[in-house]
């Protein structure tokens, strides 16, 4: 197996991703969405909390996990309230524009 196929495969292999905390640490309001090679990216402003990588988003049309976090072009270890981030995602969320997600912890 190449680099880049270990670098782009799921980590999930096709399994569910589920939320075990009960309560939500942070809220984010989705700007924009697109695509990286696999991966889908959601652009918006962090609204309450924090998150970091392995944190999970759930919207109405399913949970994701966080991959990556990038600002303003630099991958960072975490955002804070109103923090404006890229979220590169592992799993598929259907979102829309303006939507809020909340953010669990691991």
């Amino acid at each position: 197996m190449g680099i880049l196929s270990r670098l782009l495969r799921r980590r999930n292999n096709g399994e569910e991703i589920q939320i075990v905390s009960r309560r939500p640490v942070g809220k984010f309001r989705v700007k924009g969405s697109f695509r990286v090679g696999q991966r889908k990216v959601l652009t918006g402003v962090l609204e309450d909390g924090m998150a970091t990588p392995g944190y999970k988003l759930k919207g109405e049309a399913g949970v994701a996990m966080i991959y990556k976090i990038e600002r303003e072009g630099r991958v960072v270890d975490f955002v804070v309230d109103g923090d404006e981030a890229a979220l590169i995602l592992e799993g598929e969320l259907k979102t829309d524009e303006g939507e809020v997600l909340e953010v669990y912890t691991s």
